[in-house]
């Protein structure tokens, strides 16, 4: 028999009305989740290979009950994940997930649109200009910047070292690249600069020879003469300074480079400068922080992440340029199927960084800012502040052994504990047990890290949830976990 190819098909795909009633089920959980946060431990208490193996080694051939799914997503998946959410997490950097942009982030796959070029979804590019704008004056930024919505700053500081070494080489990648250089390329950051920064000097083609680390001050800053010796030595070795990756707020200490003196430095060698301020960057929506980045108006792009301290949900992380045009002419693809009358006449982010389709991060900004509002948001990131002041003074008032090992210019605390008696090597060794202790117990989460050498404890205060009684119980564990 010959099969009626006309036939309608049951694909066993979600119609409107079961989304419609699996959606309010979802919701109802994920806010059941969120005012239970407290009572769950912090940390997952699972060994490597637990949650694989409690998942079914071979897809479904039929579909399954949306209850079944939702009994998975307790019994499984939230056994085995990190609380980021929690009060008591302390570890590595804020990473709010604020409902608010939740509720953004679900529209924004609830619609399923992709952002290849502005024909394919005006709203997503239109919006996206005017979030970053909007992002833009609330960081005081100049309107001379220009921003779109990357999915991390790992991806901005690449983009950011693609187009300085095409500005170095008068887009040297349209003729036979870095392969043609007669002299090396040269980027200069410090030790305290995020990983993804030496990843992307990697991937850009620099070398690991030709990425400086410059010295610090007892600040962990970067010195501006030794940055301008640096240069100095390696046009004198024959080599050609390319950019510079300033910090505002690193990762381990929020150290504080001097982005003015950065910038006067790199003018006189026609070097790029870009700052990465991935996780400080939401402090500039305090007009009294935006001194810890003066002169930023030099410098030649900035990145910083909405998706940490700030509160809009993962991922949504800013690149703002000052030179558009280069920007494009660096990143720019055309190809036939995507062009239309509109072109010459629109943004095409396409053409502002790696990848060709884009997701509808802005609308995630757009729900969080106007259901949040600026003011909760600044009162939020004040309220870190205060608690982060109070804890440094806690610390230094306690001493007996404990010390803040680095300045606090915003809401990190990095802390050392050493007992009478031990070595230096016996205080690090010391330092890793009680902190892993503490973790495992899920009672908090704190991210230990090397400084000088040494291993310190990270206390980064900055969850939306986490209040003063939050910061006085970690202090409590802290204090009960070291000394025994």
């Amino acid at each position: 028999m010959v099969p009626n190819l006309c036939a309608p098909v049951a694909f066993g795909a979600m119609t409107p009305e079961e989304f419609r009633a699996a959606g309010h089920e979802l919701v109802d959980w994920i806010a059941d989740f969120r005012e239970s946060l407290e009572d769950r431990p912090v940390r997952a208490n699972v060994e490597p290979g637990d949650v694989r193996a409690a998942i079914d080694t071979e897809p479904p051939q039929t579909p399954q009950p949306f209850a079944a799914v939702v009994a998975d997503l307790d019994r499984v998946i939230t056994s085995g994940a990190m609380m980021i959410q929690h009060p008591m997490n302390f570890g590595w950097f804020p990473a709010n997930a604020s409902l608010a942009s939740v509720l953004g982030d679900i529209a924004s796959s609830g619609l399923g649109t992709i952002g290849i070029s502005w024909e394919s979804s005006p709203a997503l590019t239109e919006l996206e200009e005017v979030m970053c704008d909007w992002l833009r004056q609330l960081t005081g930024l100049s309107p001379a910047w220009q921003g779109v919505i990357n999915d991390t700053a790992s991806t901005a500081t690449l983009t950011a070292l693609l187009v300085a070494r095409e500005r170095a080489t008068q887009l040297g990648q349209n003729r036979d690249g870095l392969q043609a250089q007669a002299a090396p390329l040269v980027i200069y950051t410090t030790e305290q600069a995020h990983s993804s920064v030496a990843k992307a000097a990697l991937l850009a083609g620099f070398g690991w020879h030709n990425l400086t680390m410059v010295s610090t001050d007892d600040a962990y800053q970067m010195d501006p003469r030794a940055l301008a010796d640096a240069m100095q030595a390696d046009i004198d070795a024959g080599r050609q300074p390319c950019a510079v990756v300033a910090n505002t707020g690193s990762t381990g200490v929020t150290a504080m480079d001097p982005v003015a003196e950065i910038v006067q430095v790199a003018a006189a060698h026609q070097a790029w400068v870009h700052v990465d301020a991935a996780m400080a960057g939401a402090a500039m929506i305090l007009p009294e922080c935006r001194h810890l980045w003066e002169g930023v108006e030099g410098a030649d792009s900035v990145a910083w992440n909405p998706h940490k301290w700030f509160g809009t949900v993962f991922d949504c992380s800013v690149f703002y340029v000052r030179d558009v045009d280069l920007l494009n002419r660096v990143m720019s693809t055309n190809p036939s199927y995507l062009q239309s009358a509109a072109d010459g006449s629109v943004t095409q982010y396409r053409d502002w960084g790696i990848p060709l389709g884009r997701r509808f991060r802005a609308l995630k900004l757009w729900f969080h800012l106007r259901l949040d509002g600026v003011e909760a948001i600044q009162a939020r990131l004040r309220r870190d502040l205060e608690n982060a002041k109070w804890l440094e003074a806690e610390v230094h008032a306690t001493g007996g052994g404990w010390d803040v090992v680095a300045p606090v210019p915003l809401q990190t605390v990095c802390i050392r504990y050493s007992p009478p008696g031990l070595t230096d090597g016996e205080v690090d060794s010391h330092t890793r047990g009680w902190v892993e202790a503490l973790n495992t117990s899920g009672a908090t989460f704190l991210s230990t890290a090397k400084l000088d050498d040494r291993w310190m404890v990270r206390v980064s205060i900055g969850v939306e949830g986490t209040e003063r009684r939050h910061v006085a119980e970690v202090w409590t564990l802290l204090r009960q976990a070291a000394e025994g």
